[in-house]
């Protein structure tokens, strides 16, 4: 399948072309709040450099004709550290703000744009999350001011789910997450998917450990083999996946894991060859897609010696210039109206903002840990490994219902 990015753009510059927007030439930035120190100071860094890196591109064409500035906080992975850096950003006059690594950090930033929002009208704040993927965020806890632009626990849990299905040699799960509002999801939701579509899947354990504390995953791979497990589930990410599957060779475990965020930084490379045709991971994309992310891919690793992972923020920056460009206007107040429904060209096919709670409606892949090939040639972190698509899910298929009562301005 081609995904056609460029017919999109083209049509969006001639539009712009067409109008006088009283943006033209303005500067708009985007306070960055994420981690830049402690364990998961790896992805971090690499998101940000992501975000810089899109950003370049957008600006090279964006429609409204404004160009983009990401001016980062490390908020060292805290609730409270976040709560700080957005208002240092209100304070510099910075109107958008992104996160995406913890849905701890993410409940709080989504409670302090809606106080300020409600509290200073003119100086109101949009919150771009690109990777927080707590469901309450779009259901019970949702916000006019939120806009997600990855797949939350629930959506990536379905296709997991429906993925291990039919898979007849898993009988028994452990499962295994980081014990905060994503981990308990997690493991929510596996155990309602599992019990609706494999009722004679066993889940033989269940264990939360300490975000980005852990050094030595030792002890709980003990467990899983005590277990019995021929399969773990997990949602852990950066150092706390990475050190878990050191872990998990060194002890020479030999079960299936089916995971969200093999991608991230350290977690390829812990891996290595092992585990080939064993680890599963859910996203939105992948190494292999074609078309414009391919070229995305190759470009990023010369430039920065590091893989592009994070395609979520494309996402966001390129809904964020065309709704710009639709409200004719840098204003969040008329940004966030205009992001509501927008439907866009994205690089994993058609994609919707849904209007009713903000939640990107958006293809889900599985993929396999194997071997480079020609088919699927690009190598994560020089491992000569890849993951390689099994199995796409349509963008109605992902999607999941919400229950987002939203209040509008």
């Amino acid at each position: 399948m081609k995904f056609l990015v460029k017919p999109l753009v083209t049509a969006a510059m001639v539009c712009a072309a067409g109008a006088a927007f009283a943006q033209q030439g303005q500067t708009v930035k985007i306070a960055w709040i994420d981690p830049l120190s402690g364990l998961m100071a790896p992805v971090g860094a690499n998101q940000l450099k992501t975000w810089q890196f899109f950003a370049e591109k957008i600006n090279a064409k964006n429609p409204a004709g404004v160009k983009f500035e990401i001016v980062p906080f490390d908020n060292k992975l805290s609730p409270a550290e976040s709560a700080t850096a957005l208002k240092s950003a209100i304070d510099q006059g910075i109107h958008y703000i992104a996160q995406g690594n913890g849905s701890s950090v993410a409940a709080a930033l989504i409670d302090g744009v809606n106080k300020n929002n409600e509290r200073n009208p003119g100086k109101e704040v949009v919150y771009l999350n690109y990777a927080a993927v707590d469901p309450d965020f779009t259901n019970g806890k949702c916000s006019y001011w939120h806009f997600r632009y990855d797949a939350d626990t629930s959506m990536k849990m379905e296709a997991i789910s429906s993925f291990i299905k039919d898979m007849p040699d898993v009988k028994k799960v452990f499962l295994l997450n980081q014990d905060y509002s994503h981990g308990h999801q997690v493991a929510k939701f596996a155990k309602e998917t599992l019990k609706r579509k494999r009722p004679d899947i066993e889940v033989v354990g269940e264990d939360f450990h300490p975000l980005a504390k852990v050094r030595d995953f030792a002890p709980y791979i003990a467990k899983i083999k005590a277990s019995g497990a021929d399969t773990v589930i997990t949602g852990n990410w950066g150092s706390d996946l990475s050190l878990m599957i050191k872990a998990a060779k060194e002890a020479g475990y030999d079960g299936k894991f089916f995971t969200y965020y093999v991608v991230t930084t350290g977690t390829p490379t812990a891996l290595g060859p092992t585990g080939a045709g064993k680890v599963y991971q859910v996203s939105y994309g992948h190494y292999n897609m074609p078309g414009e992310s391919e070229k995305w891919m190759a470009e990023y690793k010369k430039r920065t010696n590091d893989d592009l992972y994070t395609l979520a923020i494309y996402s966001a920056l390129e809904s964020l210039s065309q709704a710009m460009a639709k409200a004719k206007s840098t204003d969040p107040v008329k940004v966030a109206a205009a992001l509501e429904g927008l439907k866009f060209k994205n690089f994993n096919g058609e994609d919707e903002v849904r209007k009713a709670d903000h939640q990107l409606q958006q293809p889900l892949f599985i993929t396999v840990w194997e071997k480079a090939s020609a088919k699927y040639p690009y190598s994560p972190e020089n491992t000569g490994m890849t993951l390689a698509p099994v199995k796409e899910y349509p963008a109605y298929v992902a999607s999941t219902p919400t229950s987002c009562n939203m209040k509008r301005p």
